[in-house]
């Protein structure tokens, strides 16, 4: 995963990676705890101070697994709220036939602009500039760009095909406003998963909001399975004093 999706700023702190992206998605502007900090206060301390030199707040992203019960109760005792709840779905190529490729499929190994422009619609925050970091955030690892058109040509749906470490992560699923629940997503899927079979990628994986039902019902009719969870814990904004 952050392979798939890499921040441009990173710093360590013990076994704590720090990413940053000038703001742009929680998950390239949080801590990763890639293993378990010796002395978690100090190194929370040093965290916050990287993100607030960066006007960033501290988020964690914090896999729900027994290694990290001690960093939750850490958090829990400072204030951390859980947010944002993932699930994180994978499936083998062997779990069935990811079903010929969409005919109107296009695959491109770049973004181009009427992929941003559907995607950008759909999930973007912010300008141009947030714009810009979200593409080098896109194109940090090679990957594939699926575009599919209605008949009368008109971007329908995209998605994207994060090549990370011999494996097929699956981001960016995004249909239209005015193409949603006509199968696009799931011609996006299928081009997404049959250009990877093609690769001789052995196994798929993807993130999905928990309350996503619709999108994780789509993902379990292609043969995803729930593996795991993770959330977010943001620190909450501390008040200045008051007073006379």
């Amino acid at each position: 995963m952050d392979v798939a999706w890499p921040a441009p700023e990173r710093s360590e702190v013990g076994e704590w990676v720090l990413r940053a992206a000038s703001g742009v998605t929680q998950r390239a502007n949080s801590v990763w705890p890639r293993g378990i900090a010796p002395e978690p206060l100090d190194a929370l301390r040093q965290s916050a101070q990287w993100y607030r030199d960066r006007r960033l707040p501290l988020i964690f992203q914090v896999t729900d697994t027994a290694a990290n019960a001690g960093l939750n109760d850490v958090l829990d005792a400072q204030g951390f709220p859980r947010q944002s709840g993932t699930v994180i779905m994978a499936r083998h190529a062997s779990a069935g036939p990811p079903g010929p490729a969409a005919a109107k499929a296009e695959i491109r190994d770049q973004p181009d602009e009427a992929w941003l422009d559907l995607w950008w619609s759909v999930d973007g925050r912010g300008g141009q500039a947030e714009l810009a970091m979200a593409r080098t955030i896109l194109t940090g690892c090679p990957s594939l760009y699926a575009l599919v058109r209605d008949d009368d040509g008109v971007p329908a749906g995209v998605g994207r095909l994060a090549l990370a470490d011999g494996t097929g992560g699956v981001y960016c699923m995004a249909s239209s406003k005015s193409h949603r629940r006509q199968s696009y997503a799931s011609a996006v899927l299928q081009a997404l998963l049959h250009a990877g079979t093609t690769r001789k990628l052995e196994h798929f994986w993807l993130l999905v909001t928990a309350d996503n039902y619709a999108a994780r019902e789509l993902y379990l009719q292609a043969g995803f399975e729930e593996v795991c969870r993770y959330f977010y814990r943001q620190q909450r904004p501390q008040r200045a004093l008051t007073g006379c």
